[in-house]
């Protein structure tokens, strides 16, 4: 049977754009399907419709990849950089689609980021209402207090609202660090370098270890894999609770 797909959606399941450059390339008129113009909505089916992008024909939709990438320091989260830093394009080499990260790691944080094609999978796993913990590792200068620790789980006031609830794990303490794990539901900007800093600490050292229920374990910097069967139905299983 037959199956229309939204243009924009078909677009971005073969790789040309995210799904919002292909709403773009609707409206300025770059998409045509069997010759005809089309307009942002309309839907085809790729087995029996004929659909060009500028005149060439739409590729086949890419194979899915899920990828696990352990993130060393230094390194943006993304492909490409205009200030010419390193990116994280260095250890995807061999891989044959172009996938793109599920959320950020700052250039001075590493540890596990989650990299796909599935551009559907990604809007659901970052959309806030789905709530999908990220469990990082937190060293701050000085010997954090209970009552620091209390207020990172209870909520911090931050110029963009106080953060959601939060849960501090595993503190331990030298002479001059305290180190602890932290596990938030929320995707702000540098959210846990600002947790840490409203309440009086700042972060030397953070990795991320876990997303959902994918852990870093023993996979090495500058290493990614693959996620397994299991692991990928798991995955989408948890962008539709």
């Amino acid at each position: 049977m037959a199956t229309a797909e939204r243009l924009q959606k078909l677009i971005a399941q073969a790789g040309l754009a995210s799904r919002r450059q292909a709403e773009q390339w609707l409206k300025d008129g770059r998409v045509r399907v069997n010759g005809c113009p089309v307009s942002l909505g309309d839907k085809a089916d790729p087995s029996v419709d004929r659909i060009e992008v500028d005149g060439k024909p739409l590729p086949r939709a890419e194979q899915k990849l899920y990828l696990l990438l352990n993130k060393p320091l230094g390194y943006v989260t993304t492909l490409k950089d205009p200030q010419g830093r390193p990116t994280i394009r260095r250890f995807l080499k061999g891989i044959p689609q172009r996938v793109y990260p599920v959320g950020r790691l700052d250039v001075n944080s590493e540890g596990l980021l989650l990299l796909t094609n599935d551009g559907a999978l990604t809007q659901h796993l970052l959309h806030p209402r789905h709530q999908v913990s990220k469990i990082y590792r937190v060293k701050v200068n000085g010997r954090i207090s209970p009552q620091a620790c209390r207020q990172l789980e209870q909520g911090v006031e931050l110029e963009d609202g106080v953060t959601a609830p939060a849960v501090v794990r595993n503190v331990h303490h030298s002479p001059r660090n305290s180190w602890f794990d932290l596990e938030i539901r929320e995707g702000r900007n540098r959210q846990v370098r600002r947790m840490c800093r409203g309440v009086g600490y700042e972060v030397s050292a953070l990795k991320r270890i876990q997303i959902g229920f994918l852990q870093l374990g023993t996979l090495a910097k500058g290493q990614c894999r693959s996620l397994t069967p299991k692991e990928i139905q798991d995955l989408k299983s948890l962008s539709r609770q």
